[in-house]
């Protein structure tokens, strides 16, 4: 994003994995991991479609495939007549500790909006860090993103601070979603101490 007030990106947290509800897409959607080179592929026009940006050529393997992290099982597509529409990725976030995961690049095509994918995808990356035994999870997001914040909200997220102008970016967010309640919900973390990632 090009505005430095919405800089850092906002980071929310959900601690632990205990009573996730089960994934159930709308009809005529299916779930699946990364298969084959294809997908990688597919991965590239669903971000550039959801971001509304150019991908270039090979990104998916430059952002995923060659990182460490990368297990095809991490790697999700809700998928409609069986052409990936939407994904999220089950990510390391080794700065916040190694049994914390990330939610990493969640997108929707937009003409499939509407339907909760977005929501869908990232709970099914909840339950594989659960298969993976870990802690808790990690996502950024940008202020703009609202759809996404009230989702990650839906999903057991919480605010988590990591600057001192989030102290009033949060607030504003709540605002926009219509959720000024939240400030007050949230008044601990809003007004206590800036945490910092494991450097």
């Amino acid at each position: 994003m090009g505005d430095d007030r919405l800089k850092p990106q906002l980071v929310m947290r959900r601690a632990g994995f205990d009573g996730l509800p089960d994934v159930r897409l709308p009809d005529g959607y299916g779930l699946r991991c990364y298969r084959d080179e294809s997908d990688g592929a597919a991965w590239e026009q669903i971000v550039a479609a959801a971001f509304e940006r150019e991908t270039e050529a090979g990104e998916f393997d430059t952002r995923l495939r060659q990182h460490e992290a990368f297990r095809p099982e991490r790697v999700l597509f809700a998928v409609r007549d069986e052409i990936p529409v939407a994904t999220a990725s089950a990510w390391d976030s080794p700065k916040w500790g190694k049994q914390t995961g990330q939610v990493h690049m969640v997108a929707v095509v937009p003409r499939h909006r509407g339907q909760h994918l977005g929501y869908w995808v990232s709970l099914a990356v909840l339950h594989q860090f659960r298969r993976e035994g870990r802690r808790d999870a990690m996502l950024s997001t940008d202020d703009p993103r609202l759809p996404a914040v009230k989702t990650y909200l839906r999903l057991g997220f919480v605010p988590v601070l990591v600057h001192e102008n989030q102290r009033q970016r949060w607030a504003e967010v709540f605002a926009a979603i219509g959720r000024p309640d939240l400030t007050v919900e949230f008044a601990d973390i809003l007004s206590g101490p800036v945490v910092s990632p494991i450097e």
